[in-house]
């Protein structure tokens, strides 16, 4: 009995040097202000629409003072009762939980206020040990001592994780039911009272009765509370469950899908981070009816006979390379390949503006003869002779008349004397970063590109300024904008008198050649057809003074679409379907207005 006094100093010396090295390496609450959870960054249309969230977790802030008071209310009622009233730590929540505890023999009942599961979740791990539970009660202490009682609800509703890889309440909300937070119901914001403690297996899509049950519980417990009446009860008891998750959108997936990896190489991890704010130039409204041209251009070819084939389309606004809508396959779900972009067919004669420029450049005019007669090349792999889709040959044509007609051996005879060389160099001016190959077969399309090399190349035969594309207008930053524009400003590389002859025989295909279908547009048109050897690639690339649209149509496998099914007869119908239901009201700027604007960048 003498030494037991010495045995309590030495006990509470022991339990006061533990509690001093649990605290001694406590993180500074400071940290809070810095802390920026993982916040989803979202992607919208240049009319405003939701296009998709880029997240690891998906999560939107939600200022407090936004957050309704029932939503908080149903929180406390659940998780902190008392919240109000105690110092960050609930020590008679504590006592009665230690009861219960004692008098189940195991632990049943937690006692954590909103507080403290709050400095877990931003300070510390879930781990369960004494070690943890020392700090994260004095956390707590510092918490309420240095921020207000909104402030933390407000940042633990922005915190919680609640199920459905949603994280706070604005997510929650969206996940759950399909709305943002401002418009919760007092019965969805009791549902999702219930969530944080076993967001899984409270789920109400793992089991709506049990969810049902802890819903009621939640609102008897707001009800006790005074947080609201009976009437509020019955109301809220009689509202249905979510029957299913509303997950990440995808509108318009090919055109996400190309914007993710702009985005990757420029933010890294950070676009599914750091809540970025992305405003794209594609314009919802076309992209929809881009999507549906589509879709009944499929229609269309089955009921030809010709099915499982694969359709891409792209649209770009002229002066600014801006794109306006982009399809890159017929069904995203079956195959997330774009077309538009990442596949590279052979043009056929949509390559043959870039020949006939070549030709304008090196002193040619429409009106000068070439000789459209056989054209017969010995190669290594044999003898080579580019005939006409007809097989007739005309003899002595003009350049014009050898375009609109798309004449094959005029135009390689053409090729011949402008030089192969002289044709990849135009190529190049016009942005096709692709191999030509140095044969003339390229000047019949020979060589593989992409159909957005084909369309901005288009855009520069339109102007004679070379674009780049431009998906991005703005991307907000935490609050802080900036303006993503093209990497260089836009430069002439078609004198006017050459641009002025390239479109009077592109408007010459429409009038009298391989497009005249597209005279059925109710305005001036100008543009080119393009078919490959058997019938693999058809194309129809072209513009009106504001856009320019591009479409191809084909098989990933290589194999022939079917007999007749020519650029004319395959692409181009789809190109007037889409073309002839755009909105033309909306003016677009000019050359001239946007050197301007990017000189004021600049400068």
């Amino acid at each position: 009995m003498k030494s037991f006094p010495v045995f309590l100093l030495l006990l509470a010396g022991a339990i006061g040097g533990y509690i001093y090295w649990c605290l001694a390496d406590l993180p500074a609450i400071e940290r809070l202000q810095e802390y920026r959870p993982y916040e989803a960054s979202k992607l919208y249309s240049y009319d405003n629409v939701l296009l998709t969230e880029f997240y690891l977790e998906r999560r939107s802030f939600i200022a407090h003072e936004k957050i309704p008071q029932h939503v908080k209310n149903a929180f406390i009622a659940v998780e902190d009762k008392r919240f109000y009233r105690h110092f960050g730590i609930d020590l008679f929540r504590i006592g009665s939980a230690l009861l219960k505890d004692i008098e189940e023999k195991a632990f049943v009942q937690g006692a954590s206020t909103i507080t403290q599961q709050l400095a877990k979740m931003v300070f510390l791990t879930p781990e369960k040990t004494i070690t943890r539970k020392i700090k994260e009660a004095a956390l707590s202490i510092q918490l309420e001592r240095k921020y207000t009682k909104d402030e933390i609800l407000g940042i633990y509703l922005n915190q919680a994780y609640l199920g459905t890889r949603a994280y706070g309440i604005e997510a929650a909300a969206q996940t759950y039911f399909g709305k943002p937070a401002t418009a919760l119901t007092v019965s969805e914001a009791a549902l999702l009272a219930t969530l944080p403690r076993a967001p899984s297996r409270n789920s109400p899509f793992a089991d709506p009765d049990m969810a049902v049950r802890r819903r009621e519980n939640a609102l008897r417990k707001m009800l006790a509370l005074g947080y609201i009446d009976r009437g509020q009860f019955g109301r809220a008891m009689m509202e249905a469950l979510p029957e299913k998750h509303h997950v990440r959108e995808y509108k318009a997936p090919y055109f996400v899908d190309y914007q993710r990896e702009i985005l990757e190489k420029r933010y890294g991890d950070r676009l599914y981070t750091s809540g970025l704010k992305v405003y794209s130039t594609l314009d919802y409204r076309l992209q929809l009816k881009a999507e549906a041209a589509v879709q009944r251009g499929v229609k269309t070819l089955a009921a030809k006979g010709v099915e499982d084939v694969q359709i891409a389309l792209i649209t770009v606004e002229l002066r600014t390379g801006r794109i306006k809508a982009m399809v890159g396959g017929t069904d995203y779900d079956r195959s997330q390949f774009n077309r538009v972009c990442m596949a590279k067919r052979q043009p056929g004669s949509a390559f043959k503006p870039v020949v006939y420029l070549a030709a304008l450049m090196n002193g040619f005019s429409p009106a000068d003869i070439i000789d459209d007669e056989k054209f017969v090349q010995v190669r290594k792999d044999g003898i080579w002779i580019p005939g006409n889709y007809d097989n007739i040959y005309h003899g002595k044509v003009s350049l014009e008349t050898a375009f609109k007609r798309s004449l094959n051996a005029a135009t390689v005879r053409l090729a011949e004397q402008v030089g192969i060389e002289n044709i990849i160099r135009t190529a190049r001016l016009l942005g096709i970063k692709s191999h030509i190959r140095p044969f003339f077969s390229s000047a019949l399309g020979a060589s593989e590109i992409s159909l957005m090399e084909a369309v901005y190349a288009y855009a520069v035969l339109s102007h004679g300024y070379r674009v780049e594309p431009v998906s991005i207008t703005r991307v907000i930053d935490r609050g802080r904008p900036f303006m993503m524009e093209p990497a260089s400003r836009l430069e002439r590389v078609v004198a006017a008198n050459q641009v002025k002859n390239i479109r009077k025989m592109l408007r010459s295909v429409i009038l009298e050649g391989t497009g005249r279908q597209a005279r059925q547009l109710n305005r001036r048109a100008y543009g080119k057809t393009g078919t490959t050897n058997d019938y693999v690639d058809a194309w129809f690339i072209g513009f009106d003074d504001r856009v320019i649209t591009g479409v191809w149509v084909g098989r990933d496998n290589g194999r022939p679409i079917g007999d007749d099914e020519t650029g004319a007869s395959a692409a181009l119908p789809i190109w007037l379907d889409f073309m002839k239901r755009m909105d033309r009201r909306q003016p677009y700027m000019s050359v001239e207005n946007r050197l301007s604007a990017i000189r004021t960048v600049e400068e």
